[in-house]
């Protein structure tokens, strides 16, 4: 079995993330595409709680990743693999940038 969805036909929450895992029909497996805006922050947060290690693609554009206080600069290419228990947030550039964020316990 397989099931697609573009991420462009999913409702945008939280300022342009398209969560997937639900379309997907996706069980152990998060998946979301971030549109950023310039200058665009996300809260800071972690995954303790479920056990989900991230990996963060920036796909396009320039981005920070602050991961326990230390900074991760980002430009499109770049993959960043994160604890559960590690808080992180991102903080975009002075352009758009998109991200594919993945987790998994």
């Amino acid at each position: 079995m397989a099931d697609q969805v573009n991420y462009r036909d999913t409702e945008a929450v939280a300022g342009g993330m398209h969560f997937l895992r639900d379309p997907l029909d996706c069980e152990q497996l998060g998946v979301t595409v971030l549109e950023a805006d310039p200058g665009w922050e996300g809260k800071a947060h972690d995954h303790a709680d479920n056990d989900h290690e991230e990996v963060y693609l920036l796909v396009e554009g320039e981005a920070e990743v602050e991961v326990d206080g230390d900074t991760h600069e980002l430009e499109g290419g770049d993959a960043l693999r994160i604890d559960p228990d590690a808080e992180r947030r991102i903080r975009n550039g002075d352009t758009e940038s998109r991200f594919v964020l993945v987790g998994a316990p």
